[in-house]
């Protein structure tokens, strides 16, 4: 398949606005990791084209239920899973095992600011489409790889997954009930964090380079690593290790350092104290009608407390399964004392602060008619964040995007029928 030489006739992208309104991103990662990095930098105004497998698409279209339901209450196929990390992105459905679709790539990141992929490590370089073949013709390319281990080292090879790193980069052994207590045992984070905080290193690196490119002209390499990334956000409790020698253990709802700081029972439920030093532990001495328990030698300070976790815990926990947290929640309010409930995701959203900050979103939809989206928390002055378009449909803008490069509707016609889009 050859194509025209006629992109100075090709329709320019729709016009956006935010802070990265004239950025372009070429998308061709899947999941989670890269879509979500994608994802930020469409909130903040980019074009994102998201490259996807025809008739397949991102692994996580296929991972429902739940599936989002149209005004009938039908299901339509549209996974919840997808829809929460590609709003406001344009799909195009391209076979990069076929060497008209490796052309057809190349030619949409000749025109790319950005290029995110998470493909194993080699593999686009196979086809024509690594960093050092697409740079030598889009000099200015930003190109970021994201994997489970690395571009480089023993590990490069292997796939990753963010279960498999939670366990690996340490996080797993330090979440969850001790060892012997019920329950205990290794425990993995409610969320896939590992790869939604790789997406977000993997925007901050984005953003890095082409700040660079400001001032250089040209773009870069970003090599980004789940397990690096898991690693490094182990934050105080990787640097307790090295600064100790100990791994530290698993707590439960605890903190290593701060005391009282984790969740209690109440009389009808349970709350969160976030005890954070000697004033607002006072305080909550006085609210709980237990002064003395400041005067204590062994409560005195964050230290002590921390020292004497189990003997404070004894006063504690009868104390505050004494009332309902509504009560308590009150009380500790009025006085200072930091202090929340611990809510299901129907209460997050019908929180009045969550509410009046606009986390839940409405967007008209393709298929469903409408969808709703977790909003971005993103807030700037001047360049706000973009309403978002609702994550696309697999293909929705195949057509829209090829005619932007110069691909006109014959061309697009013969690339349908031979399967490569």
């Amino acid at each position: 398949m050859t194509f025209r030489d006629a992109e100075h006739a090709a329709p320019p992208p729709p016009a956006r606005g935010g802070a990265l309104g004239h950025l372009r991103v070429l998308d061709l990662s899947r999941v989670l990791a890269g879509p979500w990095a994608g994802q930020v930098l469409a909130d903040l105004g980019a074009d994102v084209v998201k490259v996807e497998r025809p008739g397949v698409g991102d692994d996580t279209r296929a991972w429902g239920p739940p599936w989002l339901r149209d005004a009938a209450g039908e299901e339509t196929g549209e996974s919840a899973y997808f829809l929460s990390a590609n709003r406001g992105k344009r799909s195009v459905t391209v076979d990069l095992s076929r060497p008209d679709g490796q052309a057809l790539v190349r030619r949409l990141a000749a025109r790319a600011d950005v290029l995110l992929e998470n493909y194993r490590v080699g593999a686009l370089e196979r086809h024509g489409l690594g960093y050092a073949a697409l740079a030598a013709a889009n000099p200015r390319l930003v190109y970021c790889s994201i994997s489970g281990f690395g571009q480089t080292g023993p590990y490069r090879h292997r796939a990753g997954y963010d279960l498999l790193l939670q366990g690996m980069g340490g996080l797993m052994s330090v979440t969850g009930a001790p060892d012997g207590a019920p329950g205990g045992g290794p425990m993995k984070v409610g969320v896939a964090l590992t790869d939604v905080l790789t997406g977000l290193y993997a925007t901050t690196a984005v953003l890095a380079a082409l700040a660079h490119r400001e001032r250089s002209g040209r773009g870069q390499h970003v090599d980004l690593s789940l397990l690096d990334v898991q690693v490094a956000t182990l934050a105080n409790q990787a640097q307790a290790y090295l600064t100790t020698g100990r791994p530290p253990g698993r707590l439960g709802n605890a903190h290593p350092s701060i005391v009282p700081y984790q969740a209690f029972a109440s009389a009808d439920g349970h709350l969160v104290l976030a005890v954070g030093n000697d004033g607002q532990f006072a305080r909550l001495c006085q609210v709980a009608g237990r002064p003395a328990l400041t005067l204590d030698p062994r409560f005195a300070t964050n230290a002590k407390r921390v020292e004497h976790r189990a003997a404070l815990l004894a006063h504690l926990e009868p104390l505050l399964a004494s009332r309902p947290s509504a009560a308590w929640l009150e009380a500790l309010e009025a006085a200072g004392v930091p202090c929340g409930p611990i809510n299901d995701l129907e209460a997050v959203f019908d929180d009045p602060q969550v509410r009046h900050r606009g986390l839940r979103l409405t967007v008209d939809h393709p298929v469903a008619g409408r969808a709703d989206l977790v909003a971005s928390p993103i807030r700037l002055s001047a360049t706000p964040v973009q309403p978002p378009t609702a994550p696309p449909t697999l293909g929705q803008h195949t057509r829209e995007v090829l005619a932007e490069v110069g691909v006109g509707d014959e061309e697009v016609e013969a690339l349908r029928a031979a399967g490569v889009i």
